[in-house]
């Protein structure tokens, strides 16, 4: 029988390697739902090649020019996810969620229902509301698998072991493009995209440079594996070989080291312990291994670390203040509006403001609350950016 999988965000970087392996395989599989936001062209290639029959477009433009010819092919189409109760009358056996953004966490808490196991590769949606999506998986006894490398990399450390024997936990970092290195004083878009061992997405990339994204990532790992902001640490490995590191109470400290290609994260998740995940992995790279090196960021280079010391204890709005102030000046910076060192001392400076610090009280209790605290941060921020930039 053929494991039924929906991909949603088929058409970015994760959803790409997601159909990727598929393809190897697809014999084993059948892909009941693709989705994107405004890529048609690519996401009906993408429904032909796989005979998918149910497609999303998010956006009204694209769907409205697309859709006669979907229907054309016999595939059918939708414009927002409210059709997946329509789609799944009982649970597949394999969603992941590769959308990218705080708009992500709407199709997560839709889809989780209707899942055996759900991957999730957005960490706004983990940060900004996972009280809602930990609700759901326990109501719908739904597996969750993280494929963020490093947090895909705690949960293989850890699975099977008590969780009060973790001591700490360590993510590692690349560093970015800076790491160690006297910046220019004007640091072009191209520059900053100039990522030393991954391929991503232009947003990611920046976060990456600034150490946001391991800010973020810190935050992610408190919440799905329920631990304390001080048994978290960061540590720079410039080669991105070694993804986690944990530490037990008897002792043990175990790491994990993998290539730096996202094949490895969503492949086990797919497969878990099957013996049919065969993955093309080089052989343990000796070079790699000898020179681990791994040294402790400094707070002088990277400032967006000082933001460590503001989350909130419990689950609060602030992460989802922190996650769209961060988004609106990459967005800012990509689109050359302003200076690369303007992103994290903006962001420092903003999420400090008296009218964002009060949601560090405020805890997220529904989907809709969290997207008005969305729209109401993007406007201050590009309000204030305005006025005085």
């Amino acid at each position: 029988m053929k494991n039924k999988i929906a991909i949603l965000g088929s058409t970015g970087s994760i959803g790409f390697t997601t159909l990727k392996i598929i393809k190897k395989d697809k014999k084993n599989f059948e892909i009941k739902l693709l989705s994107t936001n405004d890529n048609a062209k690519k996401i009906f290639k993408q429904a032909k090649e796989f005979n998918v029959k149910n497609v999303i477009i998010i956006n009204p433009i694209k769907f409205n020019s697309w859709k006669s010819k979907f229907k054309k092919n016999k595939i059918k189409i939708y414009n927002n996810f409210t059709c997946i109760n329509k789609i799944f009358k009982k649970k597949i056996d394999y969603s992941i969620n590769a959308i990218s953004g705080v708009d992500g966490l709407n199709p997560t808490l839709k889809i989780i229902k209707f899942s055996k196991r759900i991957a999730i590769a957005n960490k706004e949606s983990i940060i900004c509301g996972w009280n809602l999506i930990s609700k759901e998986l326990k109501k719908y006894k739904t597996q969750f698998i993280p494929v963020d490398s490093e947090h895909f990399s705690i949960y293989q450390l850890i699975k099977n072991q008590n969780p009060s024997l973790i001591k700490k936990i360590v993510l590692t970092a690349s560093g970015g493009p800076f790491f160690n290195r006297k910046q220019k004083k004007k640091i072009s878009v191209q520059d900053a995209l100039k990522h030393p061992n991954w391929k991503m997405g232009k947003k990611i990339t920046i976060d990456s440079s600034t150490l946001v994204n391991k800010v973020f990532e810190v935050i992610e790992a408190k919440k799905i594996f329920n631990l304390k902001m001080k048994d978290i640490s960061i540590l720079v490995n410039q080669n991105s070989y070694i993804h986690a590191i944990v530490l037990f109470k008897n002792g043990i400290i175990k790491l994990l080291a993998h290539e730096t290609k996202m094949d490895i994260p969503i492949s086990n998740s797919i497969y878990e312990a099957s013996a049919e995940n065969k993955i093309n992995s080089k052989d343990l790279n000796i070079n790699k291994i000898n020179n681990i090196n791994l040294t402790r960021p400094e707070i002088n280079q990277f400032k967006v670390l000082k933001i460590l010391k503001l989350i909130p204890s419990k689950d609060s709005l602030f992460e989802t203040v922190l996650i769209t102030v961060n988004d609106e000046l990459v967005d800012l910076f990509l689109n050359r509006k302003i200076e690369y060192k303007m992103i994290s001392a903006l962001l420092l400076k903003i999420i400090n403001f008296k009218n964002l610090k009060k949601y560090c009280k405020v805890k997220p209790i529904s989907i809709e609350q969290i997207y008005k605290t969305r729209n109401y941060v993007k406007r201050v921020v590009k309000t204030y950016v305005s006025k005085s930039y």
